[in-house]
């Protein structure tokens, strides 16, 4: 899933193609080890959710993307190997080698999000020095950001971890499905311990942001090799994304919203487009095409209540994984973009 001016996703690209001994790994690297609490700073920086929603409501007046732009940085992390911060480190200068944030994967996060984390971190530095992982203070405010844009307001759980250095991979999951299957994506949620109602309500995330033509331009022309469109747009809004991208070149810069009835408000709008072939990407429209999603989908696009509250668990469940302890697992920096080893 993927969110921002670009696009996000943001909550979100869920994307595909995990190496197969990640698969095989999945059940045993993604049980928790250790239990998250709401309260976790509650005596050694009991002021932080306070310090970040300071930093969080700013940003968002001075510059909306960065509430999409934040939560598909969210995204982005959770599914390297876990909720760790590792995304917000940059590579080392001279170093042959690419930090995660730099991978071809992540150049479209947006730039607002990282200098959101940034004040944030530092803030929060100037009143408890070295007590809050990096990982918690994303995982905070992509929550505010949620609520800033109209979604729930949802206690989140702190890990009080370390952060993992990673180098570049071949492919972030979370990128590289736009033209995934149902089966596909199932696979990739599932070997991260979430099951296929966390998939349909974290491709909610898609009620705001926008995505580049690139990752749907295929829909519009040329679906799955037919030279047609894809049957299952609805004509009025092929009509209206042709002529923003065309087949070939000039469509770079160009974006479109995951929400064409409210791109810019966090509500269920997203189940309801799919309900009537609005859905921007192959993947979100493949939740209302398959038997196995279509039910839930139905219910999302009824009730925003309902929405809003499985949304807030399934945050908080794909927030917990890969919680990592201690020097062994990790580091705790003072800088989010510096990796200290």
């Amino acid at each position: 899933m993927s969110f921002s001016s670009t696009p996000f996703p943001a909550l979100i690209f869920f994307l595909v193609s995990l190496a197969s001994h990640s698969l095989a790994n999945a059940a045993t690297n993604n049980k928790p080890k250790y239990q998250l609490s709401v309260d976790f700073y509650a005596k050694s920086c009991p002021q932080l959710d306070q310090l970040i929603a300071s930093v969080t409501s700013q940003q968002f007046k001075e510059a909306p993307i960065s509430g999409p732009a934040t939560i598909r940085l969210f995204f982005h992390d959770c599914f390297v190997e876990g909720c760790d911060g590792s995304v917000l480190i940059s590579s080392k200068p001279g170093s042959r080698e690419l930090a995660e944030k730099d991978a071809e994967d992540n150049k479209e996060l947006a730039m607002e999000a990282f200098e959101s984390i940034k004040k944030a971190k530092t803030l929060v530095e100037s009143k408890c020095p070295g007590i809050v992982s990096c990982a918690d203070i994303l995982a905070i405010a992509a929550r505010d950001f949620v609520h800033l844009v109209g979604g729930p307001y949802y206690r989140v759980k702190k890990e009080g971890g370390t952060e993992k250095y990673q180098w570049r991979r071949e492919y972030n999951p979370i990128f590289l499905a736009q033209n995934a299957t149902v089966d596909e994506l199932l696979k990739l949620f599932n070997s991260k311990g979430l099951t296929i109602e966390d998939m349909v309500i974290l491709s909610g995330a898609h009620t705001i942001g926008f995505a580049h033509c690139k990752h749907f331009v295929s829909r519009l022309y040329d679906y799955k090799g037919t030279k047609q469109p894809d049957p299952s747009i609805d004509p009025r809004l092929l009509k209206a994304l042709k002529m923003s991208c065309p087949h070939y070149g000039g469509n770079t810069d160009i974006v479109a919203p995951f929400d064409v009835t409210t791109p810019f408000l966090f509500d269920n709008a997203y189940y309801g487009n799919l309900e009537a072939k609005m859905g921007l990407l192959a993947t979100d429209q493949a939740l209302f095409l398959d038997p196995r999603t279509k039910g839930l989908v139905q219910t999302m696009a009824k009730d925003k209540q309902k929405f809003f509250q499985a949304f807030a668990l399934a945050m908080d469940k794909m927030g917990s994984i890969g919680v990592k302890r201690g020097k062994r697992h990790g580091e705790k920096r003072k800088d989010c973009s510096i990796h200290l080893g």
